[in-house]
């Protein structure tokens, strides 16, 4: 593939200066990383309205300035492009924050804990929903159940979602409420886990968790609106200025456009919508709201589920269980959809996880597009891709949206999962840059925290938070520093059809940088996770500043 990068000579950074206007900003006081393949870091970088009208020496930079300049000085702390998450979900991450949040939980017990104590500071008999646990670490070694949730509130209507979106526990109450008995069947591509007498434990994976959708109330439109403005303002203070906001709904799209309008939302936002909102993308094609901040890209699809519940697809059966996992999308319905967003040039990003679901995705995008491989498609995930298929990303054309975060915290449960041959191509970051995919890191929070730190240090570590590795996390495809960057950078720009604007620091690109107080390229691997955000700049305006 054709890498569209100046020559470190052409990068003398030097852009004609034109009259020096209001409003510059000077970021200087540290190394500033531009991105660019074999340039080196660059003294300053000046900002001007909106783009980037130089980088280079100190003295060349304020002299360029204008008079007014806001100098802004990193005190040893180092700048880079604009860090971007290739997946999240906006709402989610906003609603984490609102709601009863449970990505802190180690336990069933603490579980429990988190919901009495929720019930008892919200008493009375309204639902409680929550979302963040993840079972994979407890001591208990199991899902939770309805059992668990009726002693913590009994009779209450509780629902919560596993951290990975794919599964929910709910409550006795819940589950009368929503008429779900013993005999009741699971729909196609969901799971009723049930108990050695035959009933229902309370577990539902994936499209089974529809069965209960109704027993809690949706969201109010204030509520969301909150929940966008609190998300984009948490990763503004975490250094992202951006980020590709996965299976939207249409009346959030809307939202995100009036907040932006009025100024209180700063991000940069690629939108790939759910099927159920994806009319306005299928009709029209991409498009951009009036601030140049908030994009509609595409239309987000799933092919299977999660590792952890069982549910990805797996081309031979799971090493802990039977079963080769779910597929949550029929070949008609699936084709039907690309085909529609192929007519109006809109992407399609496509969740897959198993080595089985990769495939078929790679299958479905052949048969809609041929031998166009310049569509940019996406598959979301990409984390157990079997040898055969791994070359076929770079010839198709496709993009690997993985997240780094997902390996550090899955590979404590992948070797049982997958067994020790198929770990070799799960989370194959390195293998799949080689193969010469553009691999776009993100983190798919709420399911992760969001933080560009620990993606970064996953990215090159491929440890725990805490240090921990071994033979099975196949610590050869952790990446260098510059190629992660590059997939936190530029590689989410280029997945947006973006690369000309905005994943380099160069002049006449957008001024999207971020800033930490360490330089994360340099410092031991430990101390990544301990740099703070010091700065974030989106469109040529500080979103945050420390």
């Amino acid at each position: 593939m054709r890498r569209l990068f100046p020559s470190a000579a052409a990068l003398a950074l030097v852009l004609a200066a034109g009259p020096a206007l209001a409003g510059d900003i000077l970021v200087h006081g540290g190394p500033i990383h531009t991105g660019v393949a074999g340039a080196p870091a660059a003294e300053a970088v000046l900002i001007r309205d909106r783009t980037i009208a130089f980088v280079g020496p100190l003295a060349a930079a304020r002299a360029k300035a204008a008079k007014d300049v806001r100098d802004i000085d990193l005190k040893g702390g180092a700048a880079y492009p604009g860090f971007v998450d290739a997946h999240a979900h906006l709402t989610g991450i906003g609603l984490r924050e609102l709601t009863l949040n449970l990505d802190k939980t180690d336990s069933v017990e603490a579980l429990v804990a988190a919901v009495r104590d929720y019930a008892a500071a919200h008493p009375g008999d309204a639902p409680i929903a929550g979302r963040g646990w993840i079972e994979t670490h407890w001591p208990e070694k199991r899902f939770p159940t309805r059992a668990d949730l009726d002693r913590a509130a009994p009779g209450r209507i509780i629902v919560l979602g596993r951290a990975d979106g794919h599964a929910v526990v709910a409550s006795s109450a819940a589950l009368a409420k929503a008429g779900l008995t013993r005999d009741t069947q699971a729909p196609a591509g969901g799971q009723i886990l049930k108990d050695d007498k035959g009933e229902p434990t309370g577990m539902l994976v994936d499209h089974a968790q529809a069965l209960v959708e109704t027993v809690i109330p949706p969201p109010s439109p204030a509520l969301k609106r909150q929940a966008l403005e609190t998300a984009g303002k948490l990763y503004a203070g975490r250094g992202w200025t951006g980020l590709g906001n996965m299976s939207v709904e249409a009346a959030d799209l809307d939202l995100l456009r009036s907040l932006a309008a009025e100024g209180r939302f700063s991000l940069r936002v690629d939108n790939y919508m759910d099927p159920s909102g994806a009319e306005e993308v299928l009709n029209t094609g991409p498009s951009a709201d009036t601030t140049g901040l908030i994009r509609l890209r595409g239309i987000k699809l799933y092919m299977d589920g999660a590792l952890g519940s069982r549910g990805a697809a797996l081309l031979s059966p799971y090493s802990d269980a039977e079963g080769l996992g779910l597929v949550l999308t029929e070949h008609g319905q699936g084709l039907a959809l690309m085909k529609k967003a192929r007519a109006v040039n809109a992407q399609v990003a496509m969740h897959a996880i198993g080595d089985r679901g990769n495939r078929m995705v790679l299958d479905w995008f052949g048969e809609t597009l041929g031998t166009d491989t310049g569509r940019r498609w996406r598959i979301e995930h990409a984390q157990v891709v079997d040898a055969a298929d791994l070359p076929r990303f770079s010839k198709m054309g496709v993009v690997a949206s993985m997240q780094p975060s997902h390996a550090i915290g899955d590979l404590y449960f992948a070797p049982a999962r997958l067994g020790k041959d198929r770990l070799k191509g799960a989370y194959a970051w390195a293998d799949m840059l080689k193969s010469g995919a553009v691999v776009a890191a993100g983190s798919d929070a709420p399911v992760e925290v969001g933080d560009p730190r620990i993606e970064f240090y996953a990215a090159v570590a491929r440890k725990s938070l805490t240090g921990f590795s071994n033979a099975d996390w196949h610590p050869e495809e952790a990446v260098t520093r510059q190629q992660a960057l590059r997939m936190l950078t530029w590689a989410p720009a280029y997945a947006a059809f973006a690369d000309q604007q905005r994943g380099t620091l160069e002049p006449g690109k957008a001024a999207d940088l971020t800033a930490f107080d360490r330089d994360l390229m340099t410092v031991p691997e430990a101390e990544i996770l301990k740099a703070q955000p010091i700065l974030t700049v989106v469109d040529g305006k500080v979103a945050f500043e420390r």
